[in-house]
């Protein structure tokens, strides 16, 4: 699980008459404060979009047995930049809280629910009460997220922090039969990866998938005949060779590298497609992965012979499942996970 710093963020205070340990009622009336909610303000200077302080400004309204749940939950467990309260489409998601008891008032920023709270599931972490991360994913997937696309993504980031993994989330969703959402998690489930390294990356299988091609892994290191390793590509199918990479945002400083790359994946006899970032929609990648299949099985027909493989030599240490991540050790993590977007 990746650490977060929670450092730095302010906590709402109520009023007090000395100006001491908050705003004066007078101060409350000017611009130099902001009410977070009834009775509590913070310095109007504090920003209210860093995700973690909107999780503080919103804990005041959990009462004893709720917790913050959600995306918000699992950005104040792990940090995770994929967890930042934000839609795909770059609009803004309420924090949610879940309660036992209907005494909470939403506000603007903040969803109330009133799921039932199991005993355990709820736990106090640098002074805010959350929801455990298998829970508050389970949350997330069924009471926040539209269509099964996205609910997967959500499910790959998650295991990606390594603060839950797919089978921690199938015990969860064992254990609400019945719940809001549940029909749309366990799918969800069947389709979701440990090893997706970003959201484009897991869009991308889903379109490679919902088109009706085999089922692609995520991120498997692929070596020459020698044991060499050539590289690490974000879709592969290793029967047919035919590998995938998302070329956006992160791959545009290092366009020449991705070049070699490329070539050294088509010189061993990889048929290599991107997805990119100006498609609008999957239709243009499911059309190029349909022409890298058809160039695979000329290949095949032709008898050609493949100079790649996808079994990892002895000495390689494997990370592709989230507890073979737990079992690293700092300094292993530091160099062997350093390529995650």
């Amino acid at each position: 699980m990746r650490t977060t710093d929670h450092r730095g963020l302010v906590r709402p205070v109520p009023r007090d008459l000395r100006g001491l340990e908050g705003p004066t009622p007078e101060q409350t009336r000017g611009s130099a404060w902001r009410r977070t909610s009834r009775g509590l303000y913070v310095p109007a200077a504090v920003d209210g979009s860093v995700p973690e302080q909107r999780v503080v400004e919103a804990a005041p309204l959990v009462p004893r047995g709720g917790g913050v749940t959600g995306w918000a939950a699992v950005r104040w467990w792990t940090g995770s930049p994929w967890f930042d309260g934000t839609t795909a489409a770059g609009g803004v998601r309420p924090v949610a809280v879940v309660t036992p008891e209907a005494r909470v008032r939403p506000r603007t920023g903040v969803v109330v629910s009133e799921e039932r709270v199991v005993p355990g599931d709820v736990v106090e972490v640098d002074g805010v009460a959350v929801t455990r991360p298998a829970c508050a994913v389970s949350f997330e997937v069924r009471r926040r997220t539209t269509g099964v696309a996205e609910a997967v993504v959500c499910l790959d980031m998650a295991c990606g922090t390594d603060a839950v993994s797919l089978a921690e989330l199938r015990e969860v969703a064992a254990s609400q039969a019945g719940w809001t959402g549940v029909g749309l998690l366990r799918l969800a489930l069947d389709l979701a990866e440990e090893n997706s390294w970003s959201p484009q990356e897991s869009r991308a299988r889903m379109a490679w998938v919902q088109a009706g091609l085999p089922r692609p892994r995520c991120n498997a290191p692929l070596f020459d005949l020698d044991g060499r390793h050539l590289g690490t590509p974000d879709l592969l199918d290793p029967v047919t060779g035919v590998v995938a990479e998302y070329d956006g945002r992160v791959h545009l400083g290092r366009r020449l590298q991705d070049v070699r790359r490329e070539e050294v994946f088509r010189d061993h006899g990889l048929e290599y497609v991107t997805t990119l970032a100006g498609d609008r929609g999957p239709l243009g990648f499911v059309a190029r992965l349909r022409r890298a299949y058809d160039r695979a099985t000329a290949a095949r027909d032709r008898g050609e012979v493949r100079g790649w493989c996808a079994d990892p030599p002895a000495w390689w240490v494997g990370t592709g499942t989230v507890a073979q991540r737990r079992a690293l050790g700092p300094a292993q993590r530091a160099r062997l996970l350093r390529y995650r977007r």
